[in-house]
């Protein structure tokens, strides 16, 4: 079985060298060359073509988030895991957007580095624990951000019920039945609900429960 080929771009020699005697010590990978700045890991990735590249991010001349996203457009064969100290979003998230496949701390243990290098090889990715959580946050961001401008998350529980309902096709005296409420109490929930969602008719209300996943039609 052909060994896993990997490329080492550090500024710090000991970095690199430290590298080097891990993967020395694994039957499935070798180190094929080494790198001290992304312009360097560019030439070097032509050459050689890696089937890994273990990329730091600061680095003089060409740093890792510019050679990272040229080796990304130029070789899509070869995979970046970007190696780093630096593990809060002003360098997670540029580092994927440019196209890195993995992201590992310098403070991780070796294992974890071995563990990384095979997933990315095989297809996958792979994130340093203290990363995930950065993702885990930022996508929690997102979504409250997402909620915050979303008029459906404007709605109260009770005109979530209503508008559903409605929007299966049941009239107002059958909403009020099933809920337990007065018909008078529905439609005042019906038009709170259709005000804040903007929407004047039933058939725009059964579209918009259709778009948002409230209703389904089979």
């Amino acid at each position: 079985m052909s060994k896993i080929r990997v490329l080492v771009v550090d500024d710090h020699a000991i970095v690199r060298d430290g590298i080097y005697a891990l993967l020395g010590l694994m039957a499935d990978m070798e180190l094929v060359g080494e790198a001290a700045n992304g312009r360097e890991a560019i030439e070097k990735v032509e050459k050689l073509m890696p089937d890994v590249v273990l990329m730091d991010v600061a680095m003089p001349l060409m740093d890792g988030l510019e050679a990272t996203r040229r080796i990304c457009k130029q070789f899509p064969r070869t995979k970046v895991i970007a190696l780093t100290q630096y593990d809060d979003h002003e360098f997670v998230f540029p580092m994927f957007e440019a196209g890195a496949r993995g992201f590992i701390c310098k403070t991780a243990a070796s294992s974890e580095l071995v563990t990384a290098i095979r997933a990315v090889h095989r297809g996958d990715s792979y994130l340093s624990p203290s990363v995930a959580r950065i993702f885990v946050e930022g996508y929690q961001q997102h979504l409250d951000l997402t909620k915050e401008h979303d008029p459906y998350y404007q709605l109260t529980n009770r005109e979530r019920e209503v508008l559903k309902l409605l929007a299966e096709g049941y009239t107002t005296q059958e909403v009020a039945r099933m809920l337990v409420l007065s018909p008078k109490t529905v439609d005042r929930h019906k038009t709170s609900l259709m005000a804040k969602l903007d929407i004047h008719n039933r058939a725009d209300l059964i579209k918009y429960a259709i778009r948002k996943g409230i209703i389904t039609v089979s």
